[in-house]
């Protein structure tokens, strides 16, 4: 079990209620693997810590992304540079490594550890979102990493207007892709595990599940899959889509 004190060196507000943290943690950042994640102790006002997705982890320094939504988070969002937080992690397992081109596809705040994954595989990305201001910022984040970027936005204010379901096809129909990894609402990763189950394309996805102890204790995050039940955050968050889907 590894704990770290980080120095903040940024907490940005980068959209509506959405928080860019980027801590300076160089030996959590070697450990770490794409769609692994931290429990952040945010003050001593709240006994248990707070589950965050590492969104990156390129020159020595940690970035997870947030959306301020409760007591706990608006209380991280008010923390300034300079300040500490005590990090536990990595904590869950990470995507698999693939040969060839993936394609990244995720909606919402489920595009943090896709982000990881831009960073250290090859890939393209399909983001979705409700409006243009959720998924501008991401684009930028992206754009370093990938090859493609891809966008729909709900409201049709920027890019093609729908969900990610409804490019998916024309996207997959343009490439070869190796795999595809998944974050972002479930009903969302069911059905691009679909859409990967026609094409015989390898899948992995990343639960998002409210998480207690973060270590496989105090079965909180528990799911039901093809071999039984399993712990979101000691067994994932990443799995097979076959073993969660099929």
């Amino acid at each position: 079990m590894n704990i770290f004190n980080a120095k903040i060196l940024s907490n940005e507000e980068v959209a509506e209620k959405i928080f860019r943290l980027t801590l300076d943690a160089p030996e959590l950042a070697k450990i770490s693997r794409a769609g692994q994640f931290v429990q952040v102790k945010i003050s001593d006002e709240f006994t248990l810590r707070r589950p965050l997705g590492i969104a990156s982890t390129a020159g020595g320094k940690v970035k997870i992304f947030y959306r301020a939504v409760g007591r706990g988070t608006e209380k991280l969002s008010a923390r300034r540079a300079g300040e500490s937080l005590n990090i536990l992690g990595a904590l869950g397992n990470g995507y698999s490594a693939y040969d060839g081109k993936i394609l990244l596809v995720g909606g919402g705040m489920g595009l943090a550890p896709l982000l990881c994954a831009a960073e250290q595989f090859s890939a393209d990305v399909l983001i979705g979102g409700r409006t243009r201001d959720e998924v501008t910022f991401w684009q930028e984040e992206f754009r370093p990493h990938v090859g493609k970027i891809f966008i729909t936005t709900d409201d049709g204010s920027y890019a093609k207007k729908g969900f990610v379901i409804d490019l998916l096809p024309e996207v997959l129909s343009a490439e070869n892709y190796s795999a595809i990894l998944t974050c972002g609402p479930e009903i969302m990763m069911r059905g691009v595990a679909k859409f990967a189950f026609e094409k015989n394309i390898p899948c992995e996805v990343s639960f998002e599940k409210r998480m207690a102890c973060g270590l496989g204790a105090c079965l909180s995050c528990s799911i039901d899959t093809v071999n039984g039940r399993k712990k979101v955050c000691k067994d994932g968050p990443i799995f097979d889509a076959k073993e969660v889907f099929a």
